[in-house]
């Protein structure tokens, strides 16, 4: 097994001291141009690697930074995380990424193995609503290490926070059901202790106010947000004594599963029901029929995300949380236009 080069072995072939090797790989204002060159050019010729965990140690800063998502086979994250890169990277940061699977001991432990990462910061959808129970993000707060929320977050004082407008992607969605003459609108939702599933929720709900239609409990289902789920709500509705003529899915996964079951017992897509997804996957434009959906514009959610943690790092002390929601945008497509 090869040696690895240290700092005293550059110290002892150029007859300096090993603290101004040190200075000159730091580069330290202190050291002289041409020894800095010298040190720099040596390092190079004896294959000397930094420790970069040592030097976060030392100085407080690692240039590395955690994001945290539920799951990266989806495009909607997988696009936040590309937008993140995009922006930390021209800042000279670097991207720890880890997914939860929803699952709570997983998040906690990934907070845990951040942490002792030495990471400048965690950004992160949360994954679990009582994750708090297990001080993971007091921990976090107590390094003095910022925190972001994207996507599903929970509010904290002091905690920013980046999302869409879910009222308003729920109510445009629901609007435009109704807009195309849906008058029983179900509502395929998530785990309604999420504030975004919440908001989606609340926003369905005032849209057929809105319109005078009545709100119906038996049309609203709780899944998962997968095929399977969709298919087995949609085998519910379709049970139903007055099934209903259009469903608003809070996921593209639940409602191309509510679009196989509904295509699977004959029924017309959307001469007879009409169907709305949430988070524009890419599937839903190229399917032979398209699924219409709420894009969340996720490579400006991470972009977003990246910029607001630029910006409390570079402002530790004058820093004040912000709250930055952005404009979902409905795209129509087949399986919602009658027109």
């Amino acid at each position: 097994m090869t040696k690895k080069t240290t700092i005293y072995d550059i110290a002892k072939k150029l007859n300096i001291t090993a603290a101004t090797v040190s200075r000159a790989l730091n580069n330290n204002p202190k050291i002289s141009k041409s020894t800095k060159e010298i040190v720099l050019r040596t390092a190079a010729e004896m294959n000397y690697e930094q420790n970069k965990l040592a030097q976060a140690l030392k100085n407080g800063k690692s240039f590395n930074v955690g994001v945290i998502i539920s799951r990266i086979d989806s495009n909607f994250f997988a696009s936040i995380i590309r937008g993140i890169e995009e922006e930390l990277f021209n800042h000279g940061y670097h991207v720890i990424i880890c997914q939860t699977n929803n699952n709570e001991n997983m998040e906690a432990e990934n907070i845990n193995t951040l942490l002792n990462a030495q990471v400048d910061g965690i950004l992160m959808s949360i994954s679990n609503i009582d994750i708090d129970k297990n001080d993971a993000f007091k921990r976090i707060l107590n390094k003095k290490i910022p925190l972001l929320f994207f996507d599903r977050k929970k509010s904290i004082p002091g905690i920013s926070s980046i999302t869409i407008d879910d009222f308003s992607a729920g109510y445009k969605a629901t609007q435009h059901l109704i807009d195309e003459g849906c008058k029983r609108i179900s509502h395929l939702t998530v785990d309604r202790n999420f504030e975004i599933f919440r908001d989606r929720f609340l926003g369905y709900q005032k849209a057929l106010s809105d319109n005078n239609i009545l709100f119906d409990e038996s049309l609203v289902i709780e899944t998962k947000s997968n095929i399977e789920a969709g298919k087995d709500a949609a085998k519910k509705l379709l049970k139903l004594k007055n099934p209903p003529d259009a469903i608003f899915s809070s996921s593209d996964f639940s409602a191309l599963g509510a679009i196989q079951e509904i295509k699977a017992q004959g029924i017309r897509i959307p001469q007879d029901i009409c169907v709305v997804g949430f988070s524009n996957e890419p599937f839903t434009k190229f399917m032979e029929l398209s699924i219409s959906s709420i894009d969340q514009s996720p490579i400006e959610m991470g972009k977003t995300t990246a910029r607001v943690f630029i910006e409390q790092v570079k402002n530790k002390e004058k820093y004040i949380e912000q709250k930055v929601v952005l404009d979902p945008t409905l795209i129509v497509r087949k399986s919602s236009s009658r027109k």
